[in-house]
């Protein structure tokens, strides 16, 4: 029996796993995929908002504020990049210069700090790509960047480290509530627990609707994205004038030095349906040229799609199902979902807690030890790292600058990547230039070693996506 499962684990799964280990209490992760973070976790713009779009009074304008509050210490606590580089709204009709004026006014009701508007000579001096045609802007100083994979991971392994349990390739197909709950997988598994957290993402209705008649309804929206190698022409992240369907195509650096353009979006039927489109990507294109019109896209190094949990009702549907005692709802969390979950979490901490009369884990370590990363060590950091440890100068990615040390740190660490995909979220081997076509093979021999499998065991991404058939 444990005290909570949490069904998720995308990011805001993980971010309430590590706030509800503070306490003496068993929690439980089930995730269907392969890993942590391979839903709308691992394909999203990295943004952290700070506050202007979300409609006030909202739960996303609430949580947005909350949780942009949170990061710097998050991101100290648990060593995962950030950057505060600001963001800004363009507009590139004078016409419109209303909604920039009622987007301020928005973000300020929010209590957004240091909002100004500018015109577009002051715009292109501070980002020399921004087009002619851009009229004013919109600068907001508390946006920033990160990587969503990293900061799910790190939220994982300090979760792990403090005692949540992980279990992976288990979809829910079932929940019964009697004194407590039962919980089934498809792999016939059954759990049993006190508290259930629906963390499923664009499968929380699902989740929901097997236990509570309070429905809800999830729409999955896709949106593609295109990713550029390193060009660093780019400081801030750019925004156009949001619509009813988000907030248009971005121009945005990433906290690894790519260029990310996207999304688009579009609600699809299918809650798999991650292909990247022929006419999606056209439409970035063409609309990342309105912000950046010399933007080059022969420097484009991959493309792909996620998929955001849109709410009917537009807002995060946040707290107990009314009608079932210790059913906890974190469902329709899109954007700004990434910058709230930190928050959100903590207001879950807040209702579960006090439902277990849970009381403090005496052991609980908020500090979660960062993994070295050579890419971004400085020199001197680097030769202490291989005197110590002379795989830290063996590169296996030469795109990335990702050595032996990090493979082998990446397959023991307290979530294990037990596949190439999961290597590349934790290293971000074969992310860059050549996608892979040079580190690839040298990183199946490694992982077959550290995980003491074969070769032909190796996956792409766990399940049937084995990378060698025979030799």
């Amino acid at each position: 029996m444990h005290d909570v499962i949490i069904i998720g684990a995308g990011v805001v799964g993980c971010c309430i796993a590590r706030e509800l280990s503070r306490y003496d209490i068993s929690v439980l992760v089930l995730e269907k995929g392969e890993d942590v973070a391979v839903g709308a976790s691992k394909a999203n713009s990295g943004i952290v908002h700070a506050g202007y779009d979300a409609k006030p009074g909202t739960q996303k304008a609430h949580f947005n504020m909350l949780g942009v509050a949170m990061f710097e210490q998050a991101a100290q606590e648990l060593g995962f990049a950030l950057n505060m580089c600001g963001s800004f709204v363009i507009c590139t009709d004078e016409a419109d210069m209303h909604k920039l004026e009622a987007l301020k006014e928005r973000g300020e009701a929010n209590g957004v700090p240091g909002l100004k508007i500018i015109d577009g000579d002051r715009m292109r001096q501070l980002e020399p790509m921004i087009s002619e045609k851009v009229a004013a802007a919109l600068h907001a100083p508390t946006g920033g960047i990160i990587s969503p994979y990293e900061m799910t991971l790190a939220y994982a392994e300090n979760a792990a480290s403090n005692g949540v349990k992980f279990e992976f390739n288990t979809e829910v197909t079932s929940i019964e509530k009697h004194e407590h709950f039962t919980i089934t997988a498809a792999t016939g598994a059954r759990f049993e627990t006190r508290v259930v957290i629906n963390a499923a993402g664009v499968y929380a209705d699902a989740v929901n609707n097997m236990v509570s008649d309070h429905k809800i309804e999830i729409v999955a929206r896709k949106g593609e994205y295109i990713m550029l190698d390193k060009l660093g022409t780019i400081h801030s992240t750019i925004f156009q004038l949001p619509t009813k369907m988000g907030k248009g195509v971005l121009v945005s650096p990433t906290i690894d030095g790519n260029i990310i353009l996207g999304p688009t979006a579009i609600d699809v039927d299918d809650k798999d349906d991650t292909a990247a489109t022929s006419q999606g990507l056209r439409e970035i294109m063409q609309n990342a040229l309105i912000s950046t019109p010399d933007l080059k896209f022969g420097h484009v190094i991959s493309s792909f799609a996620g998929l955001r949990a849109h709410s009917t009702g537009d807002d995060f549907i946040i707290g107990e199902t009314p009608d079932v005692q210790g059913f906890v709802n974190v469902a329709g969390i899109e954007s700004p979902g990434l910058t709230s979950a930190p928050a959100i979490a903590k207001h879950i901490e807040g209702i579960v807690a006090p439902m277990l009369n849970a009381t403090p884990n005496p052991n609980f370590n908020p500090i979660r030890q960062a993994p070295f990363n050579f890419r971004r060590a400085s020199n001197e950091e680097r030769a202490a790292a291989i005197a110590k440890n002379p795989d830290y100068g063996r590169i296996v990615c030469r795109c990335e600058l990702v050595t032996v040390g990090e493979i082998v740190d990446a397959a023991h660490s307290p979530v294990p990547a037990l596949n190439l995909d999961a290597l590349k979220r934790r290293t971000r081997l074969g992310m860059g230039r050549c996608q892979g076509g040079f580190c690839s093979g040298s990183a199946v021999k490694l992982l077959a070693d550290e995980l003491g499998i074969s070769l032909s065991e190796v996956t792409k991404s766990g399940g049937n996506s084995r990378i060698l058939y025979d030799r």
